[in-house]
């Protein structure tokens, strides 16, 4: 019976956002809370829609996350082979928070309330500002 009532609480934990979060993630859309609050003007919004997608950068940063609780964030250039600027941490997934911890003591450094996981995407804000989101979208 025991064995049985743990098996349903780890279904249940894991089955919570029906995705796993481990994999690569690549950062498609952050605002900020001062561009949440800023609203843009019509000229803006017809600029912005103009221009399209020609305002590529070639610069992507991308979030891996293991199953043992690694991560990585790193800066990657279009045809370049080794990603640039690269944060290394470790990270724990608690009901619906991400949180980033403190390599040595453990300690919970940063936290984030995931908002989506789906196959495809990721939507998480940051636990102390709800202003604050980000958007991945996941890459092989």
């Amino acid at each position: 019976m025991k064995i049985l009532s743990t098996l349903v609480f780890v279904c249940a934990g894991s089955m919570a956002f029906g995705q796993s979060i481990v994999g690569r993630w690549q950062l498609s859309e952050q605002k900020t809370c001062f561009q949440a609050e800023m609203k843009e003007s019509d000229t803006e919004k017809e600029l912005t829609a103009a221009m399209g997608t020609s305002s590529a950068t070639g610069v992507a940063r991308v979030m891996t996350l293991d199953e043992k609780g690694k991560g990585e964030e790193a800066v990657v250039s279009v045809g370049k082979k080794k990603a640039t600027s690269k944060e290394t941490f470790t990270y724990q997934v608690s009901g619906s928070e991400f949180q980033v911890l403190d390599k040595k003591s453990g300690l919970v450094t940063k936290r984030w309330i995931i908002d989506e996981l789906t196959a495809t995407s990721l939507t998480m804000h940051d636990a102390a500002r709800d202003c604050e989101t980000k958007t991945y979208t996941k890459v092989k």
